[in-house]
C-alpha cells in the first residue's frame, strides 16, 4: 500500500468515525463547535511561559474521546501530522529568547525553549479538539452547524467543497502514481524533472475533474447553498454540555491545579 493510499484511508476513517451513536455523537453540532472554539481560545490565551497552565488542558481531548467512544491514541497520532507546521511557528524562539528560566542541575533551560514547547502543546491540543469535533460530527454537519450559527453561506460552502476536493486530489494522485509505476519497469522514486511534470499534470487533472463535478451538481439543482433534510434541534443536554465545559475551562484557565495558585 502506497503512502497516498494510506492517506486516503486516514481521511475516510475520520468520516467513518462520525457515524457512531455515543453520547458525544448525539449532541448538536453547534454545541460541539462552540465548545471547540472556546477551548482553542482558552488554550491560546495562556501565557507562553506558563507551561503548567497549558498542560492541564490536555484532559479535555481525553475526556472528549471517552465520551465519543474514540481512541485517543488515534487522535494523538493524527495530530502529529501537523507537528512540523506547528514547530515552524516557534522555531526561532529558542534563538532569540535566551533568558535562563529553569535550572536542572548544571543544565539551563532558556525561556525560548519553554515557549517553543508551549507553542507545540498549544497547536497539538487545538488540532486534537478539532479532530474530535470532526470525528464525532462529520465535516458536513460541522459546516451546516456553522451556517446555523450565522457564518456566511459562501464560506461554509467553500469550506465543504475544499474538504471534498482533497478526496479528488488524492484519488487523482493515486491513479497517476499507479500509472507511472506500471510503466517504470521497476524504477522507484521521482526525479526532479518528473516531480515537475507530476505536479503540473495533477493540478490539471484535478481542476478538470472538479469542473465536471461542479457541472453535475449544477445540473441537479445546486445553487451554492447547503441543503439537507436533517433537522438540528438544540436540547437541554446541549446547554448542559456547553455550560459544564465552559466552567471547567474557566477553572483550568485561571487556577493552577498543580500549585493551587493562579495562572496568568
Amino acid at each position: 500500500m502506497t503512502a497516498l493510499e494510506k492517506a486516503l484511508i486516514e481521511i475516510k476513517a475520520v468520516e467513518h468515525a462520525s457515524r457512531g451513536e455515543s453520547m458525544l455523537h448525539r449532541l448538536d453540532p453547534r454545541a460541539k463547535t462552540v465548545v471547540t472554539l472556546l477551548y482553542i481560545i482558552a488554550v491560546l490565551s495562556v501565557s507562553l511561559d506558563a507551561l503548567q497552565g497549558i498542560v492541564i488542558f490536555w484532559i479535555f481531548p481525553i475526556i472528549a474521546c471517552a465520551m465519543g467512544g474514540l481512541s485517543y491514541g488515534e487522535v494523538f497520532r493524527k495530530s502529529l501530522y501537523t507537528l512540523p507546521f506547528i514547530a515552524f511557528i516557534g522555531i526561532f524562539n529558542p534563538i532569540f529568547q535566551r533568558e535562563p528560566m529553569l535550572h536542572i542541575g548544571d543544565f539551563v533551560i532558556t525561556r525560548g525553549w519553554v515557549e517553543f514547547v508551549s507553542i507545540l502543546l498549544r497547536g497539538l491540543l487545538s488540532v486534537q479538539m478539532v479532530l474530535v469535533l470532526v470525528m464525532s460530527t462529520g465535516f458536513y454537519r460541522v459546516c451546516r452547524g456553522l451556517g446555523k450559527m450565522g457564518v456566511p453561506g459562501i464560506f461554509t460552502t467553500q469550506l465543504l467543497l475544499v474538504y471534498r476536493y482533497i478526496y479528488v486530489l488524492v484519488e487523482e494522485a493515486i491513479d497517476m502514481d499507479r500509472a507511472r509505476k506500471s510503466r517504470s519497469y521497476g524504477r522507484k522514486g521521482y526525479g526532479v524533472k518528473m516531480w515537475g511534470t507530476f505536479v503540473g499534470q495533477l493540478l490539471i487533472r484535478t481542476v478538470n475533474r472538479a469542473q465536471r463535478i461542479h457541472s453535475a451538481m449544477v445540473s441537479r439543482g445546486f445553487t451554492g447553498e447547503l441543503r439537507s433534510v436533517m433537522k438540528m434541534k438544540w436540547q437541554m443536554r446541549d446547554t448542559v454540555f456547553v455550560g459544564v465545559a465552559t466552567v471547567l475551562m474557566v477553572l483550568c484557565r485561571w487556577v493552577n491545579v498543580c500549585g493551587l495558585g493562579f495562572v496568568v
